[in-house]
């Protein structure tokens, strides 16, 4: 089954293209070769989206373990800078 249209093809058959999205295949539009937009259902969305969460909310259900960093110690190699 065909999931990637250019534009042009995807215009004139726009009807096929959301109904394969519908089917649950995610449809990929192509503009000038390069991948443009996907074509997705609407249920297929709002479950892509509410399963989005900020930085703060995943981190927040991150298990609480203290970070332990060991530093190397060993002296640093003077550089020449210019």
């Amino acid at each position: 089954m065909k999931t990637t249209w250019q534009l042009q093809e995807a215009k004139a058959r726009f009807s096929e293209v959301v109904e394969r999205a519908l089917e649950g295949a995610p449809q990929l539009v192509t503009k000038r070769g390069e991948n443009a937009v996907v074509v997705i259902s609407h249920s297929e969305y709002q479950r892509l989206a509410q399963s989005q969460k900020s930085v703060l909310e995943a981190l927040s259900g991150a298990p609480r373990e203290e970070l332990v960093v060991h530093r190397d110690r060993s002296p640093v190699r003077a550089t020449r800078l210019g």
